[in-house]
């Protein structure tokens, strides 16, 4: 377990640049703070101890604002970032060098039994807000956009943004495992809306100018 703890706190000085010191990361870093309190849970959670691991995991609810199920399965090397209002439920899996921002949620869509959350590759970024529910598999190396509501399976190598969630970008090429290699940013994403509506307005200024024509080009006035 603390050699996973090492790990976990060497992903937080690999991807948060605001960091200053080893001992502002042990005080300071709630997202750091939930993980080790959920691997204690889950420590209990494996030797059928229910409700000890409940209730730890509830303190590290009540201390952090993060909610980690202690059944979940959690890999080396995750960084919560900020993290409050994240939420992992129960059956959720989650791979090595995962990052995941404030808001996100792995859930569920329903009561239905057995494995109801999704299962998270390797080195994925999950970005603030976006909400990932039920059972299917987010593929290595991918990244849900900033608010993305994911409803179905993400291939490996892919961007997905928008509600509900569409793949945006898919890159056949090899990427990377090293940690050091993840792409954080969650700020130049493709926006199929904005292209949706770019092309509507080519179109409707094309359709204007075929009426224009037809009146003889009397009257410039835009329809």
């Amino acid at each position: 377990m603390f050699r996973i703890i090492r790990e976990d706190i060497k992903a937080v000085f690999e991807r948060d640049p605001a960091v200053k010191s080893l001992l502002e990361v042990i005080l300071c870093y709630p997202g750091l703070h939930a993980i080790i309190i959920y691997r204690i849970a889950h420590w209990f959670y494996k030797r059928r101890l229910f409700l000890i691991a409940r209730l730890l995991s509830h303190i590290g609810r009540f201390l952090t604002g993060i909610e980690i199920h202690p059944g979940a399965k959690i890999g080396k090397g995750i960084f919560i970032d900020h993290g409050m209002g994240v939420v992992i439920g129960e059956t959720a899996e989650i791979g090595d060098n995962v990052t995941i921002y404030q808001g996100a949620t792995l859930g569920g869509t329903g009561k239905e039994k057995g494995k109801r959350h999704p299962t998270i590759g390797n080195n994925v970024v999950i970005s603030s807000g976006a909400k990932v529910l039920g059972p299917f598999k987010v593929g290595d190396n991918s990244k849900i956009g900033a608010g993305a509501v994911v409803l179905k399976e993400v291939p490996p190598n892919c961007t997905v943004v928008g509600i509900p969630g569409r793949i945006v970008v898919k890159d056949n090429k090899k990427v990377s495992n090293m940690k050091r290699e993840i792409d954080l940013d969650q700020v130049r994403l493709p926006d199929p809306i904005a292209q949706e509506l770019e092309s509507l307005k080519k179109r409707v200024t094309e359709l204007e100018n075929i009426v224009y024509k037809l009146k003889g080009g009397k009257n410039n006035e835009t329809l």
